[in-house]
Formats: structure tokens, C-alpha cells, sequence
């Protein structure tokens, strides 16, 4: 596995935890290991990038000590999961501008939409190797 894959998410929000289940279910190969921003190891990895220690409207990618923010990092995320789900990447030739416009919208309305969940998600058994603690 390599430890070098790291996905950051808000752990309080019902679909970034969908989206993390999500890709544990594609991620085959297990490419990737998980934190939610706030955890310990979340704050620790946004530190040592000099990102927003609390800014939980973004999805932080982390490949080889590079990191990938907000759609520029699902679309890399999708890559790696590859078969048609590599196809997605072809948006990255919009321009980061509206792209992120877009995941900012969504972001935004994330609670009102999907909710919001009273304790960060919690892996079972299966998936606790993935996380990062």
C-alpha cells in the first residue's frame, strides 16, 4: 500500500463520509489512507502544508509530499481509482476557477443538503487499517 495516498475529509459531513465509503469500496489496490480534517493527524498533515487548520469545506489530497485541493483533488482521486472512473479526469481541463466555483456551491450548502452527522465517522473493523489515527 502506498502511504503516500492521503485523502482528507470532513469527518462531520454525511456525504464526505459518503465519499469516503465510496472510495473504499473501488479503491481495490487500497492506494489510499484516510483522515478526517479534524483529527489529530488531519490537523498535523494541514500544518505541515501551511493549509487552514480549520477550513473544513475542502477535500485535501496528498500524493508523494504534494498536495491537491478542493475538485483539482477528486479528479486526481478518480484517476487513481481508474477504470471508467479515471475518465473523469478529462475535466481537468476546465480551468480550476470554475471548477472550484462549482465544489465551493456545493460546500457550502453540504449540511443543509446532506446533513450533518453529531460525531466524525467512525471505521469498522474492515476499514480501520485505512485510517490514519
Amino acid at each position: 500500500m502506498d502511504k503516500n495516498k492521503i485523502i482528507l475529509f470532513d469527518g462531520y459531513c454525511h456525504m464526505c463520509s459518503g465519499t469516503v465509503i465510496f472510495i473504499l469500496k473501488r479503491d481495490r489496490l487500497q492506494k489510499f489512507k484516510f483522515a478526517s480534517l479534524q483529527s489529530n493527524a488531519g490537523q498535523e498533515l494541514l500544518k505541515k502544508y501551511n493549509l487552514p487548520a480549520n477550513d473544513f469545506d475542502s477535500f485535501v489530497y496528498i500524493c508523494d509530499e504534494k498536495y491537491y485541493l478542493r475538485s483539482t483533488a477528486a479528479l486526481r482521486v478518480f484517476k487513481e481509482l481508474g477504470g471508467l472512473w479515471s475518465l473523469l479526469f478529462i475535466f481537468i481541463v476546465v480551468p480550476a476557477f470554475l471548477r472550484d466555483f462549482v465544489y465551493r456551491l456545493i460546500a457550502k450548502t453540504r449540511y443543509k443538503i446532506f446533513g450533518k452527522r453529531t460525531s466524525c465517522l467512525m471505521p469498522n473493523e474492515q476499514m480501520k487499517n485505512r485510517f490514519i489515527e
